[in-house]
């Protein structure tokens, strides 16, 4: 065999000829024709296995080595716009008769003696769809069950009813495929597209999509605590069991319309105090919602009954300050107890966050209680005071006094690893130090009926909590209808003051301490904003 020839089929087959040697790779080589397409090679050892003395497993190795020579030459990713979950057009699912082939590729068969092991399994390969990197690996069961879904167009209610589990389950094998690049799965729908135009910088285009929705569930009014500042105290009644699982249904169908995951926030209240909270909670797991708690110091027995139906991606909880200042907001004996359900929250490997409400009289306490949580929480952050409700009574921190805090936070968080950006101003001490923004309050500046919604316990849909922004109600109407109502739109949209900005995708400040300055939610900036005419113009250049 000509000598190019050669060459080509030891760089296609080098795993073949590795495990080979030279001898039997030399004696396969001159049985060869020169013409013979190295697609056939594989078929070509099966006549010259018994002449030859070729280990078994040989011809699929060789199988495996030609789809992934196939896989390099490929074009690039796939790009194309789709409207359903389908499969990688790269990918290639190789038949195979022999498992461990894939970790055989890394090893020797004296190393690997398990390759021994006859056994009917594919090997998948195929290209990420955004990082257009190269995997391959054996499939397993769950792979193979996505592409099975996908592939004959089977509803994820219709394949759960068929395998007898839970939509969850179902969803759950979809999004590991998709995360793994196996299926691609239609843009989100929860766009910001038309903001674009204030920097059309490459670097912003992560904060244009959101792929998670969040319904932030104030399932009760209930609550074990009387703390100075809540916003609403007001009397609700608690929907009946029934209606709370019509409107997880209803938000399952706009988070597939919408092609996003749904994340439901419980919340109150104490969520915990709604009386069909643990059924709630598992119907929610089982249409295979994200789920978070924002609530109050528990019995730690409530909380792994939880973890009995599934953990929550996080617990938060809230502190006011030190023990005195806490106290005196949330009631005495509070700070104590919260310590201990910290404690006891992350003995059982729960995500631990706390909460702080900004205010004027406990600015100077946060860096010191993010101190003293340092070990005990596993992230803390705050949210600046909207004087609605009982918080009408607390005083607000002065710009000034919160612009030099908030730098003070800002360098903080590089020492304090659970100190968490959230308040979308931080934005403008990083441009400030020529750094790249972060996502700001929810991931994408102001979430605000973007992607993230306040539901009620009478149903009423808010486009936040902490003022009112009443969008519409999920009794009356269905969230997608909600969802894309012009009020909905204008408050997503943010205030004409941050329009041009060129932090308005990270930003937009905060509506609800516009509000809470008797201004304009829809025409006046944030008061607390500090952007400068040259940042408010500035282009993001991608840089880090």
């Amino acid at each position: 065999m000509h000598t190019s020839h050669v060459d080509t089929y030891q760089k296609i087959f080098s795993n073949c000829h590795r495990i080979l040697g030279s001898q039997a790779w030399g004696r396969i080589l001159e049985a060869l024709s020169e013409d013979l397409n190295p697609q056939i090679f594989p078929d070509k050892l099966i006549s010259l296995k018994r002449s030859v003395g070729l280990p078994d497993f040989i011809i699929d190795l060789a199988r495996i080595e030609w789809a992934l020579h196939q896989a390099k030459e490929q074009a690039a990713p796939f790009h194309k716009k789709i409207d359903r979950v389908t499969v990688n057009p790269t990918l290639a699912l190789v038949p195979v008769s022999w498992k461990n082939l894939v970790a055989l590729m890394k090893t020797t068969p004296a190393e690997n003696p398990l390759v021994q092991e006859s056994a009917g399994t594919h090997i998948i390969i195929w290209r990420h769809p955004k990082t257009g990197e190269l995997h391959f690996r054996e499939a397993d069961d769950i792979d193979l069950l996505a592409l099975k879904i996908t592939v004959e167009k089977i509803a994820p209610k219709e394949a759960a009813a068929i395998g007898g589990v839970t939509v969850g389950a179902i969803a759950s094998t979809l999004h590991r495929a998709i995360a793994r690049g196996i299926l691609i799965s239609p843009e989100s729908l929860i766009r910001r597209d038309t903001l674009l135009a204030a920097n059309p910088s490459l670097a912003l285009e992560p904060f244009l999509a959101a792929d998670i929705f969040t319904l932030q569930w104030h399932i009760t009014q209930a609550c074990d605590l009387k703390c100075k500042h809540c916003y609403d105290r007001s009397e609700r009644v608690p929907m009946p069991h029934d209606t709370a699982v019509a409107i997880l249904d209803d938000f399952y169908d706009f988070c597939h319309e919408m092609h996003v995951r749904g994340q439901v926030t419980f919340t109150g209240g104490n969520p915990l105090l709604y009386p069909h909270f643990m059924d709630i909670y598992r119907e929610a797991s089982d249409r295979g919602f994200v789920l978070a708690i924002l609530g109050n110091p528990s019995p730690i027995q409530q909380i792994e009954k939880l973890l009995d139906i599934t953990n929550p991606s996080y617990f938060q909880i809230s502190l006011e300050g030190l023990e005195a200042h806490n106290d005196y907001i949330r009631g005495k004996g509070h700070f104590k107890r919260s310590l201990v359900f910290l404690d006891q929250l992350r003995s059982l490997e729960i995500f631990t966050m706390v909460m702080l409400t900004l205010s004027h009289d406990n600015i100077d306490q946060v860096l010191p209680l993010a101190d003293l949580l340092r070990n005990r929480a596993d992230f803390f952050t705050f949210n600046r005071l909207s004087t609605v409700g009982e918080g009408a009574q607390l005083l607000m921190a002065e710009p000034e006094e919160f612009r030099s805090f908030l730098r003070k936070y800002e360098a903080a968080s590089c020492q304090n690893p659970i100190l968490g950006l959230k308040d979308n101003l931080i934005n403008i001490i990083r441009m400030e130090k020529d750094m790249m923004p972060f996502g700001g309050c929810t991931g994408y500046g102001c979430g605000a009926a973007f992607n993230f919604v306040a539901l009620l316990p009478d149903g009423e849909v808010h486009a936040c909590r902490k003022f009112p922004s009443i969008i519409g109600n999920i009794l009356q109407s269905r969230l997608t209808e909600i969802y894309h109502s012009k009020l909905a739109q204008k408050y997503r949209t943010g205030s004409k003051a941050c329009r041009d900005c060129s932090l308005n995708l990270v930003c937009r400040g905060c509506l609800a301490i516009a509000y809470s300055h008797g201004l304009d939610v829809f025409q006046d900036k944030d008061p607390f904003c500090f952007v400068t005419q040259e940042m408010y113009e500035k282009k993001f250049d991608g840089d880090a």
